[in-house]
């Protein structure tokens, strides 16, 4: 039995919308009835009834052929739609293996020494890097598998949700926009710090645990009492679990020492914070467009979204 993505009722025969690719019940079926992402294209005949193979031939009168082709419904882009959680995935385990590439060939010589710092973490005395707060938010420590681990959980279980909820372009823009700030916040923080003399030197960060956080605040707003069955036994409403998650994030920037002691001192916690913040914001506009499901099966690890610490601070 299925549930509709817009009102929640259980259906025996439910509806699947062939422009968003959600479900439905009788009710909500039509596009204009579930506020369909795709409705905005019904008013171009190409993105409703052309399957985009005019489009892919360039012409010498034509200067967007290929780009059209790339954007319309049945163009590349359109294999990405509705899987833009998964697309990231895929991206931060490429980055991965990009950073293994970089340190073994800096090793060796052929790149220079600090070249994984330079491409992959954004630094509090190179800000300038402006890659690296992009870059950085893909990336994840080499030295704690876990760490990259524990994002990918979360992201692949809790991601999709948003993404239906919200639609991929705007999954895509919430992931990056909030793995950013959640970098630059905890750039911002440790700088703040120093400048109290509560801190010294400098620090870096890499992870999408500001993302991921990002993507629990969102539905936490949207279904707080989403019930999520940790290792497929224990039910914890959402709320609950993010809200433990925060609290220890708050103690551990707070306390060092306890940070330290919890074997956490190395991670950047006030971007968890961060990360979430957007995340709570962004969920409170956009609630009350559709439903999302009750209850979500979650068998990630117990030490939360970022993991353990990393070089400068992961998070």
């Amino acid at each position: 039995m299925a549930q509709c993505d817009q009102c929640g009722r259980h259906e025996d025969l439910p509806y699947q919308c062939r422009r968003c690719g959600q479900t439905f019940c009788a009710e909500h079926r039509l596009p204009e009835n579930h506020d369909c992402p795709g409705l905005n294209e019904w008013d171009d005949p190409d993105g409703v009834f052309d399957s985009g193979f005019d489009d892919s031939v360039v012409t010498d009168d034509d200067d967007g052929g290929v780009f059209d082709s790339l954007t319309a419904t049945g163009g590349v882009a359109a294999y990405f739609r509705g899987n833009v959680a998964y697309l990231v995935l895929g991206l931060m385990w490429v980055t991965f293996a990009l950073e293994w590439a970089t340190i073994v060939l800096s090793g060796i010589g052929i790149l220079p020494s600090g070249s994984f710092e330079f491409l992959f973490v954004i630094q509090s005395d190179h800000l300038l890097r402006a890659w690296t707060w992009v870059t950085s938010v893909f990336a994840h420590s080499p030295v704690s598998f876990f760490h990259i681990v524990g994002n990918s959980i979360v992201i692949y279980f809790f991601g999709p949700l948003v993404e239906k909820y919200v639609g991929s372009k705007k999954f895509a823009a919430l992931f990056i926009a909030s793995g950013v700030i959640a970098g630059l916040g905890h750039m911002g923080a440790h700088l703040v710090l120093v400048q109290m003399r509560m801190a010294s030197g400098s620090v870096g960060a890499l992870g999408a645990s500001g993302a991921a956080f990002a993507i629990l605040g969102v539905l936490t707003v949207l279904n707080p009492s989403l019930k999520i069955y940790l290792y497929f036994l224990l039910p914890v409403p959402i709320w609950l679990f993010t809200g433990a998650f925060a609290l220890l994030s708050v103690v551990f920037f707070v306390d060092s020492s306890v940070a330290q002691a919890a074997g956490q001192g190395n991670v950047a916690h006030f971007a968890h914070l961060a990360g979430l913040a957007v995340g709570l914001a962004y969920g409170a506009y956009v609630s009350g467009q559709r439903n999302v499901p009750d209850q979500l099966t979650f068998g990630g690890g117990g030490r939360g979204p970022g993991g353990p610490g990393g070089p400068g601070g992961r998070f």
